[in-house]
């Protein structure tokens, strides 16, 4: 049995959540679009995570679309107490599977009640604006308009907490401005470090840091450095850079995604993986400005 406990907490919101959580994208069907291949095994796979600890879940009605919120309400509603959902909106899917913005404060409210409903839920625990900035990167801009609308919604009583997502250090301000933001999720790994000034800043503040992509997503991380150090000390090479990401900061949550079981399970066991200071200076020295061959 793994000890998801043994990787630390970390307070979202009014809550204690495992540092260790889960992201559902995975779920849906291939590029995040339609139903997943086998259903039954997605309903296995939360249901081996609700086994093993997990209490946070990241999804969004944007997967599938509706797929793998109706997913998760499928297998795991009534939900337990001490699980925290999270979910973001800012977005629509074209029929192309493309991620298209939708911020007016009629999109976020139509998004809010489709989540509501899917999920099964009468308010959401969390909910992330997801900036669409350059897709997987953010770029400056207000967010006043739709941050504002979020918090319309959060003050009639549908959201607890809000957060936001692929956002600068400038756009965490302005809203902060506006209403309290409990997490923010940007992209961040072991070779994509960008925000490491940010990070550092958000735990000052005790705001969780959720890094999308903790393995780099649709361009999995390929380091030689990665895997030599993964097979002295007998793991695999996204363990280790899972195991990395743990001890990076303690407001660092990590919500790794998988549609199989024996992944889930791969992903989870990062939790009790202890690196050796050596191993850690190894791993902090790789960057994502070398050349791949050389990492």
């Amino acid at each position: 049995m793994i000890d998801l406990a043994s990787a630390g907490t970390f307070q979202l919101g009014d809550r204690v959540v495992n540092r260790m959580g889960y992201g559902a994208m995975q779920l849906a069907g291939p590029g995040v679009f339609g139903p997943p291949r086998d259903r039954q095994a997605a309903i296995a796979v939360l249901h081996a995570a609700m086994d093993a600890g997990v209490n946070h879940i990241d999804t969004s009605d944007l997967y599938g679309p509706h797929v793998t919120n109706q997913v998760i309400r499928e297998a795991l509603h009534p939900y337990a107490d001490d699980l925290v959902i999270v979910t973001k909106v800012g977005a629509v899917r074209g029929a192309d599977a493309s991620w298209l913005p939708a911020q007016s404060a009629d999109d976020l409210t139509r998004a809010v009640h489709d989540n509501l409903r899917n999920l099964g839920l009468d308010r959401l625990d969390v909910v992330n604006l997801r900036l669409m900035g350059d897709i997987h990167a953010p770029s400056e801009g207000s967010l006043e308009a739709p941050f504002s609308a979020l918090a319309k919604l959060r003050e009639q009583g549908l959201i607890r907490h809000l957060g936001l997502s692929n956002a600068t250090a400038a756009q965490i301000a302005e809203a902060q401005a506006i209403a309290p933001v409990v997490c923010v999720q940007n992209q961040y790994n072991l070779v994509h470090r960008d925000d490491d000034a940010l990070l550092d800043a958000l735990a000052t503040q005790g705001i969780a840091y959720v890094p999308f992509f903790p393995l780099g997503g649709f361009n999995p991380i390929q380091s030689n450095t990665l895997s030599a150090i993964a097979l002295d000390i007998g793991a695999s090479p996204m363990q280790v850079a899972l195991a990395w990401l743990l001890t990076r900061s303690p407001n660092l949550l990590l919500i790794p995604g998988t549609s199989g079981t024996a992944h889930l399970t791969e992903n989870l066991a990062a939790a009790t993986l202890a690196l050796p200071l050596e191993v850690k200076a190894r791993l902090d020295a790789i960057a994502v400005v070398q050349p791949a061959g050389d990492r």
